[in-house]
């Protein structure tokens, strides 16, 4: 099981069990243990801190891939773009070189 898999699965796990406390609450609400504007209020508190600990979770994640990634020292976008321009740079010059060396006749 990959890393996305994992994370897909959790989730995916998060979105089943917002369902289940629906329910849950609705059922709370049918017996008359809960008062429907009680039971709206309770679902929207749970929601809030869920999508808190999935932004949370989010953050946590990215940051660890990006700790993972600098470890592994792999060059980064920019990296590889900066030296994609300075390939650029050297190959126009040595054009160049070679340019004037053709026209003086010194190859």
């Amino acid at each position: 099981m990959t890393f996305f898999d994992v994370i897909r699965n959790a989730l995916l796990a998060g979105l089943g069990l917002q369902e289940k406390v629906k329910e849950f609450l609705d059922e709370l609400v049918k017996k008359g243990e809960l008062s429907e504007s009680q039971g709206a209020k309770l679902f929207k508190e749970w929601s809030e801190n869920a999508e808190k600990t999935s932004d949370l979770l989010s953050q946590n994640i990215s940051e660890l891939v990006t700790k993972s990634l600098k470890k592994m020292n792999l060059p980064t976008r920019d990296d590889i773009e900066r030296l994609n321009k300075e390939l650029r740079s050297l190959t126009r010059r040595l054009d160049n070189v070679e340019g004037k060396r053709e026209e003086s006749g010194k190859e």
